[in-house]
């Protein structure tokens, strides 16, 4: 059952308490709110049974929700005008083999309505987008995991949609391929589409995403940009080329422009600010000490590193982000 929500113009998915059982044993999702900005790129990541599919068919209404509320472009999730407004890859697509790709793409846009002329013309530019081209009059039977999954993609944007729902794109796809759907997400952002990215390879979506939302056991333990979602584990770090005295780390607190909080481990000084002006002092006295000074690099934690605590320690906030806590239930 879908619940009436107010519209937010500046956004292309807001969803409230999205819940899904099967049966009375297994709850896939728990309330999830998750909110996708217009033209922007979200990662939604997860473990293996986190619900992440799950959500994307209750917006393409692959599957019934047992409870939402929330708008899709505007409009509840689930009318179907405004699913002609959306592009969509599955996970698991299973085109005919006996169709060459330019025939499954013009093959979509004849049952999304787009008219022959502009079908044509469009699944040509589409081809080229993507890469397939060359390969565009070869039956997909013969196509390798990426080829299908180039010409999934092209299908997903051939009724020129406003929100594009790719899940796992790059699933199966070699480094040269998934470098090459990166720059297709890129170009489709470009365009002033929104993207929503479902994906397990936390290093595509880091170099690729605006914002992310990680759920875990059907709920969303962290929803944020990069920035947002490190904001209070962003430092500096200073390493020397031999270790540094213990002691000094109370002298070296004294001369942080900021009064961040140091630390020394070995040969290298931790100062937790992202202000390089504050650390100025900090190489000075360290010079001033003879310490040869190797590298100094700002660090902050990957993708992988927030994922993995967020799976692993589900009970920490992450600073600067929206977040639902997430219970120890089972899904």
């Amino acid at each position: 059952m879908h619940a009436a929500t107010a519209k937010t113009p500046d956004l292309a998915i807001d969803l409230t308490g999205v819940h899904k059982r099967y049966g009375k044993k297994v709850h896939a999702l728990r309330g999830v709110d998750m909110q996708v900005r217009r033209g922007e790129v979200f990662g939604l990541l997860g473990p293996n049974g986190a619900g992440k599919s799950t959500l994307v068919k209750i917006l393409m209404t692959v599957i019934r929700p047992t409870k939402c509320a929330g708008t899709v472009l505007g409009d509840r999730v689930g009318k179907k005008s405004t699913l002609a407004r959306v592009g969509y890859l599955p996970e698991h697509h299973a085109f005919a083999g006996y169709l060459t790709g330019r025939q499954v793409v013009d093959y979509f846009g004849a049952m999304q309505g787009v008219p022959r002329k502009a079908r044509r013309a469009r699944t040509e530019e589409l081809l080229e987008l993507v890469g397939m081209k060359e390969w565009a009059d070869q039956k997909v039977r013969k196509y390798s995991k990426g080829m299908r999954q180039r010409v999934g993609i092209a299908q997903s944007l051939i009724a020129d949609p406003e929100l594009v729902l790719l899940d796992e794109p790059t699933d199966g796809v070699d480094p040269v391929g998934r470098r090459d759907i990166r720059r297709i997400v890129e170009h489709v952002k470009g365009e002033g589409r929104t993207v929503l990215l479902n994906s397990h390879l936390l290093s595509e979506l880091e170099m690729v995403c605006d914002r992310v939302s990680i759920l875990v056991k059907g709920q969303v333990a962290t929803q944020g940009s990069l920035d947002e979602l490190t904001a209070g584990d962003r430092r500096f770090e200073i390493r020397c080329t031999a270790p540094l005295p213990a002691a000094a780390a109370t002298d070296l607190a004294e001369r942080v422009g900021d009064g961040s909080p140091t630390s020394i481990d070995g040969s290298v000084v931790r100062i937790n600010t992202t202000d390089p002006e504050a650390i100025q002092p900090v190489l000075r006295r360290l010079d001033e000490m003879g310490a040869v000074i190797e590298h100094v690099e700002a660090k902050k934690p990957s993708l992988e590193e927030l994922f993995l605590r967020a799976v692993e320690q589900p009970g920490s906030a992450t600073p600067g982000a929206d977040r639902c806590p997430v219970k120890g239930a089972q899904s």
